[in-house]
């Protein structure tokens, strides 16, 4: 199929609006990467404990970001932080009781989520929507945009 220039632009145009709204759409509905849920669900994953160190590594924030969310966690009585007992210079961060409690209840969710959001596609068209996915990521992680793209 042959599409002109101004058809060509509109298709672009139209998926980068795609895109755009599903990254809306995902942080927002169902927690960003680095806000408070993301940082429950780590949490959650490494079985409720991790030094602050260790969740700093393994969020895509900085520093100060996350010593800001720990904050607003911790002043919801979410998580707790103390110093390590084998290395007294790294804070330990834990899930209390609530806090896990709600980090179950957002991971159930989530699944819940997943299991739906690509429901009104089959399998073969979620793996060719993969494929097309993998493509682009690899393409833009390649490209450093100067405003013309070659």
């Amino acid at each position: 199929m042959h599409t002109t220039d101004g058809e060509h632009d509109r298709i672009s145009h139209r998926i980068l609006h795609h895109l755009g709204f599903f990254g809306h759409y995902m942080h927002f509905n169902v927690g960003g990467r680095s806000g408070k849920q993301h940082m429950l669900a780590k949490l959650h994953m490494a079985g409720g404990h991790l030094s602050q160190r260790e969740l700093l590594d393994r969020s895509d924030v900085s520093s100060a970001t996350l010593s800001e969310v720990l904050s607003k966690l911790e002043a919801e009585g979410l998580i707790v932080r103390e110093r390590s007992e084998e290395d007294r210079r790294q804070m330990q961060v834990s899930l209390t009781e609530e806090g896990l409690a709600q980090a179950a209840r957002q991971k159930a969710a989530f699944d819940e989520f997943e299991a739906c959001c690509l429901s009104c596609l089959d399998d073969d068209e979620q793996e060719q929507l993969l494929g097309l996915l993998d493509r682009l990521e690899q393409h833009w992680k390649q490209m450093e945009w100067k405003g013309d793209c070659a």
